[in-house]
């Protein structure tokens, strides 16, 4: 337990990276819940400006400038806080390979170790989007990423929940995102699915507000299992094509995932509205059937 001299204010969360796209969406989500917001920025960010317009307009954001290989600037990020929202997004430009594996792996380990020096934390919810073969460079990051997250939580006494997220459907995604590698490959398995940035955002609340959260929690709110569907996410992410790819190729496949634990935590109640989605509102309810 704490000291009773630690400062610790429950209505204070650090977002980090609070620079990429769904960092941004914690941020503004959480100050229109009334949190005061740490938004802890990288540099590769590209949503920088929206932060210090944020922070123009709301008292409640303080920005800080974190690197994931800086310990001492993730701790200073962090101090006062009472939980906090990790996630983990390299530049738009940079391509997965051994190095940026290492780079993430080393990011979630300094990260959880920052949690457990810093006395007032009581809670981490860590942001995953794997994709599904393993000996893929993204795919070996994630996975590797969040074995470390658990060691470390495990073995420090962290309070860690974890959001494993499908395709994060947000403005801008193009089929040059790295989850996208082994897309053929999970459409066929039935696993390949997206979420709406406003429905991941809500999940991330939900697991962090609800004492019972514990464990993973798979978020998704589209499952792509028919031809149907994937020629809509490939128009979603090329607009500018004119003509819609071919799915003569394409069989309707099986859905082979689930999120029956994150919807029974949520409620059966829609609490989001799909402002970026590819998908619809029809399609989401079928899911929360499974």
């Amino acid at each position: 337990m704490a000291p009773a001299f630690v400062h610790r204010d429950r209505n204070t969360i650090c977002v980090m990276d609070a620079s990429c796209s769904l960092g941004v969406s914690l941020v503004d989500r959480l100050l229109q819940r009334g949190y005061t917001v740490h938004a802890a920025a990288y540099n590769h960010g590209d949503s920088s400006g929206n932060l210090k317009r944020l922070s123009g307009e709301n008292t409640r954001l303080k920005l800080f400038q974190a690197d994931s290989f800086d310990y001492h600037s993730i701790v200073e990020a962090m101090k006062g806080c009472s939980g906090l929202f990790y996630t983990f997004e390299p530049p738009q430009d940079q391509f997965y390979d051994e190095l940026m594996v290492e780079i993430e792996v080393r990011a979630a380990h300094n990260v959880l170790e920052a949690c457990a020096q810093v006395e007032t934390i009581e809670r981490t919810a860590l942001t995953l989007n794997p994709s599904g073969k393993r000996q893929l460079w993204h795919a070996l990051a994630k996975t590797l990423a969040e074995k470390t997250a658990w060691a470390m939580a495990m073995d420090r006494g962290v309070d860690m929940v974890a959001v494993n997220a499908g395709l994060v459907t947000v403005p801008g995604i193009s089929v040059t995102s790295p989850y996208l590698k082994g897309a053929q490959r999970m459409y066929e398995d039935g696993v390949l699915v997206t979420v709406d940035v406003g429905f991941l955002v809500d999940a991330h609340v939900a697991v962090y507000e609800s004492p019972s959260a514990y464990g993973r929690y798979l978020c998704f709110s589209d499952a792509v299992c028919r031809p149907h569907d994937a020629v809509k996410l490939a128009q979603f992410l090329s607009p500018c094509d004119a003509c819609p790819p071919p799915c003569d190729e394409l069989r309707v496949v099986q859905q082979r995932i689930q999120n029956k634990k994150l919807n029974k935590m949520m409620g059966s109640t829609l609490r989001w509205s799909p402002t970026y989605s590819w998908g619809s509102i029809a399609q989401y309810h079928s899911v929360q059937q499974l």
